[in-house]
C-alpha cells in the first residue's frame, strides 16, 4: 500500500480566525506526525480569505518548529511569484532549522487571480520560464564552487528535496526530464491523471536526485463514522468551490444538509472532485485501496477540509488506520 502524507490549506472557517486557522495547522501536523503520516504540506494561495498558507515558508517554519519527525514542506511554492534565489535562501533555512525534513513542491501557476499577481510584482509570462527558473533554484541549492560570485546563503548545499507538482501533461514531462518526483494535483484537476502518470514513468531520466520515478497523487479524502456523516461534512468543500467558481471565495462554510447547487456548477464540481473518497471507516478503505490499485501511486497526498476541527482531525485518523 502506498504511504500517507498530508496537504494542509490551513482552512479558515466562519466563525474562526486566521490566528485559529494557523493553530490548528499545527495542531493536525502533530496528529499526523502520531499517526505515522509521512510528510505535511502547505500550499501557497493568495487573496484566498479561507486560507491562510499565503506565506507559505512561514507556516511551514511554524509548523517544523512545532514537530520533530515528520517531513514537513510546500505542495507548492508558485515559482512564478518569486526569485529563485530567494526560495532556495528561505528553504536552505527551513533545512538548517529542520536537518533532514524538508520538501520543495514547485508549481508553474500563481495561485491567484490577475490583479492580485500585478500587487505581487508578476505577470503571466513568468510560467513560460518556469523550466529555466526550476534548473535556476536547483543550482543554488549546488554547493558553491570556485569563484561563484552569488551563494545562497543558507541554501548552497542544504539537503531539500525538490518535487515538481502539476496539473497537465506539462509538469509530468518537465519532472521526468530533470529526475525530480512528481507530485499531480488530481485532488481538484484530475483530467490529465493517468496521461501524466505515464509520460513521466515513461520519459523518466534518473538523476543525482532520483534514480527511479516516484508517483504522488492528490486525494480528497473525507472519513467520519458513518458514510451518511462523512457525505455532509463533504459538503462544506462543495460548497467553498461553488463560491470560488462563483467569484466569491471566503471562509469555508459549515456542513449544509440538503445542499443545493446550480446545475452547472455542481456539474463542474462534480468533474473537479471525482477523486475523492468519502464514507465511513469501511467506505474509505476500500476507496483509497481502489485508487492506487487504479494509479500505481507511491504515494498519496490526503487532503480533507473540514469545517469542524475535531472532526477534521477524526477523518486524518480513519485514513491512517485504513491502510494499517
Amino acid at each position: 500500500m502506498a504511504m500517507l502524507s498530508v496537504l494542509d490549506l490551513a482552512p479558515v472557517v466562519e466563525g474562526s480566525t486566521t490566528r485559529e486557522a494557523l493553530q490548528n495547522s499545527l495542531d493536525l501536523a502533530r496528529h499526523a506526525e502520531k499517526l505515522g503520516y509521512n510528510r505535511f504540506w502547505l500550499a501557497e494561495h493568495h487573496n484566498m480569505p479561507g486560507i491562510a498558507s499565503a506565506a507559505t515558508a512561514v507556516v511551514i517554519a511554524h509548523v517544523a518548529a512545532g514537530t520533530s519527525t515528520i517531513r514537513v514542506g510546500a505542495g507548492g511554492i508558485m515559482l512564478p511569484n518569486h526569485a529563485p534565489l530567494m526560495v532556495a535562501e528561505a528553504f536552505g533555512t527551513l533545512a538548517e532549522l529542520h536537518p533532514g525534513r524538508v520538501d520543495l513542491g514547485l508549481g508553474r501557476a500563481p495561485g491567484t487571480d490577475q490583479a492580485t499577481m500585478r500587487a505581487l510584482r508578476r505577470y503571466m509570462g513568468g510560467a513560460d520560464s518556469f523550466p529555466q527558473d526550476v534548473q535556476e533554484l536547483l543550482g543554488w541549492f549546488d554547493p558553491v564552487v570556485p569563484g561563484q560570485t552569488v551563494q545562497a546563503v543558507p541554501g548552497a548545499g542544504a539537503d531539500v528535496d525538490v518535487w515538481i507538482l502539476g496539473s497537465s501533461l506539462f509538469g509530468a514531462q518537465l519532472a521526468a526530464h530533470l529526475g525530480l518526483p512528481y507530485a499531480f494535483a488530481s485532488h481538484f484537476a484530475p483530467g490529465d491523471m493517468m496521461g501524466a502518470i505515464q509520460i513521466y514513468r515513461e520519459r523518466f531520466k534518473p538523476s543525482p536526485r532520483l534514480q527511479e520515478p516516484y508517483v504522488m497523487l492528490g486525494l480528497n479524502v473525507i472519513a467520519a463514522e458513518t458514510d451518511e456523516e462523512a457525505k455532509l461534512l463533504f459538503t462544506s468543500i462543495q460548497q467553498a468551490f461553488a463560491n470560488l467558481r462563483l467569484g466569491r471565495p471566503g471562509k469555508m462554510p459549515p456542513p449544509k444538509a440538503d445542499l443545493k447547487l446550480d446545475p452547472m456548477v455542481e456539474s463542474g464540481i462534480l468533474q473537479a472532485l471525482s477523486c475523492s473518497v468519502v464514507g465511513g471507516p469501511a467506505k474509505v478503505k476500500q476507496g483509497i485501496a481502489d485508487f492506487v490499485a487504479q494509479t500505481g501511486a507511491d504515494e498519496l497526498m490526503v487532503t480533507g477540509s473540514v469545517w469542524d476541527h475535531a472532526k477534521r482531525l477524526r477523518s486524518f485518523e480513519i485514513a491512517a488506520q485504513s491502510i494499517g
